[in-house]
C-alpha cells in the first residue's frame, strides 16, 4: 500500500480508536490498562490517550507498510509531535474558555492530520533516521512516565480532571 493512502486511512483510523481507548480503562480496569488508557478526565490522561493510540495503530502500519526504512523513527516523532501540537492548540483555548468537546475533537482531528503529514515525509526519506536506534528507550520512557504520573499525579492543573473533580484515581482536590 502506498504512504499516502496509508497516511488519509491512518487519520480516520487513529480518531476513531480513540474513541475506544478513550474508554478502554472503564471497559478493563486494571493496572495495566491504567497505564496506557485514560483514567480520568485529566489533560495528562489524555496525552496517554495520544501516545496510546498511535502505539496501536503502528502496530497495524507496520503490516501494511512496504519500506519500514524510518518506521521507529516516525513513531517516536509521530507521538511527540502530535502531543505538542495538540496541547499548543488546546491549552490556550481551554484556559480562556473552558472545555468544547467539539472544539476539543476538532483540534485533535487537526493534530492528527499534521501529525500524518510529517509523518508522511518521515517515511519517504531515504535516508536511516538517528531514532531508530531508541524506539526501545522511548517506549519505556513512556511506559515509566505514564506509570508514575497515572499513581503519582503532580498536584497542578495539567493533572486535574475538572469534570469529576479529582487528581489521579481517588484524589480528591
Amino acid at each position: 500500500m502506498s504512504i499516502k493512502k496509508l497516511k488519509i486511512i491512518s487519520v480516520i483510523s487513529i480518531f476513531l480508536l480513540s474513541f475506544l481507548v478513550h474508554y478502554g480503562y472503564n471497559l478493563i480496569p486494571s493496572f495495566l490498562t491504567s497505564i496506557f488508557f485514560p483514567i480520568n478526565e485529566s489533560l495528562f490522561e489524555h496525552m496517554k490517550l495520544i501516545s496510546t493510540c498511535y502505539l496501536i495503530w503502528s502496530l497495524i502500519e507496520y503490516k501494511l507498510l512496504d519500506n519500514k526504512t524510518n518506521f521507529k523513527s516516525n513513531i517516536i516523532i509521530s507521538i511527540t509531535f502530535n502531543i505538542v501540537i495538540f496541547l499548543l492548540l488546546y491549552y490556550p483555548i481551554f484556559i480562556n474558555f473552558d472545555h468544547n468537546l467539539f472544539i476539543t475533537l476538532l483540534i485533535y482531528l487537526i493534530s492528527i492530520i499534521l501529525t500524518l503529514i510529517l509523518s508522511y515525509y518521515i517515511l519517504n526519506m531515504k535516508k536511516d533516521l538517528f531514532l531508530n536506534k531508541y524506539f526501545i528507550i522511548f517506549i519505556i520512557l513512556i511506559i515509566i512516565i505514564n506509570t508514575l504520573f497515572t499513581y503519582f499525579p503532580l498536584k497542578t492543573n495539567f493533572f486535574i480532571d475538572y469534570m469529576n473533580k479529582k487528581i489521579g484515581f481517588s484524589n480528591y482536590y
